[in-house]
């Protein structure tokens, strides 16, 4: 049985009288790469400040390596990696005076600081390294240096908040694969993202809104749950998906959504729906379609099961 590296227990986090994080429980294995999904404002980034001990719970307790951590956020620093939401770079300095700084605070010497930083160097793919200050570089260098920053001091459990906002498609992969190999080496990984497609990667991952806990498991585990019956996906022989999808939504055969000149409807009445399908002269194919997690989330915020 893998072994729990953090447990929350209940957690409230208050601002006056705004919860921005409204009493949610979850634990993470030790290995595992931990997804938390929510728009903007959902609790992401105040529940991993509170991992990290940078903010303290209203109620509720959060446990790293079984220790509380309101109570042992300095034994608990050496062995917890930190990305923000934010550039965490000085942008005045240069990528090696970033490191140096990075290692000061760990305590770490300018020897091992600097064996770390080529080995880091080496792993992000960063052959060349650049001279000038950093506020220079790519937005997506930029984050893979933030990567190697946070993982200086060789954390065992690392916290990436957005790591991927903003970057390219390209440098979203290439980070991506960047934290598979850290999980392969037996890191724990706790990200959080707006990106539906990034939670594909993750082991298990927690749908967020306002504050909340809607939904959590693996993301096949997910899309069993929310949709036994895949959708239904329509291809039309003249422009009539609008057309189309408002008779449907009229008749209250199932939700609709629109992709261009496609349809993809999640069907609640089968028989009505597949008679209407096999009547219309408008419409070219219906098939099943697996479901994406956006699917899952905007049934889960839906409220329907």
């Amino acid at each position: 049985m893998n072994k729990t590296i953090i447990r929350v227990e209940n957690l409230i986090i208050a601002f006056g009288n705004f919860r921005a994080v409204d009493g949610i429980s979850f634990e993470v294995s030790k290995g595992e790469i931990f997804g938390f999904l929510g728009a903007n404002g959902a609790g992401k980034t105040t529940t991993i400040r509170a991992l990290c001990g940078i903010l303290n719970p209203t109620s509720g307790r959060v446990f790293v390596n079984g220790k509380d951590v309101a109570a042992a956020t300095s034994v608990l620093k050496p062995h917890i990696g930190y990305m923000s939401q934010k550039f965490t770079l000085y942008p005045d300095l240069t990528v090696y005076e970033n490191m140096d700084l990075a290692g000061s605070l760990y305590g770490l010497d300018r020897e091992t600081v600097r064996r770390r930083s080529a080995e880091l160097f080496d792993f992000i793919g960063l052959k060349n390294i650049p001279k000038g200050p950093v506020k220079h570089l790519s937005g997506g260098v930029k984050q893979m240096i933030a990567l190697a920053s946070s993982i200086l001091h060789d954390p065992e459990l690392l916290f990436l908040d957005e790591p991927t906002a903003g970057t390219s498609p390209q440098t979203r992969t290439s980070f991506w694969n960047l934290i598979r190999q850290l999980a392969a080496k037996g890191k724990t990984v706790f990200v959080t993202t707006h990106y539906m497609d990034e939670a594909e990667y993750c082991g298990r991952i927690v749908l967020m809104q306002r504050g909340r806990i809607l939904a959590l498991g693996t993301p096949e585990e997910l899309k069993e749950r929310y949709f036994p019956v895949r959708p239904k996906e329509l291809t039309f022989c003249v422009h009539k998906q609008q057309e189309t999808a408002q008779k449907i939504k009229r008749e209250n055969w199932g939700l609709v959504s629109v992709f261009g000149s496609k349809l993809r409807v999640y069907v609640s009445n089968q028989t009505a729906f597949e008679n209407f399908c096999r009547n219309s002269r408008d419409i070219f194919t219906c098939h099943d379609v697996p479901p994406s997690l956006d699917d899952v989330f905007l049934k889960a915020i839906s409220g329907d099961k």
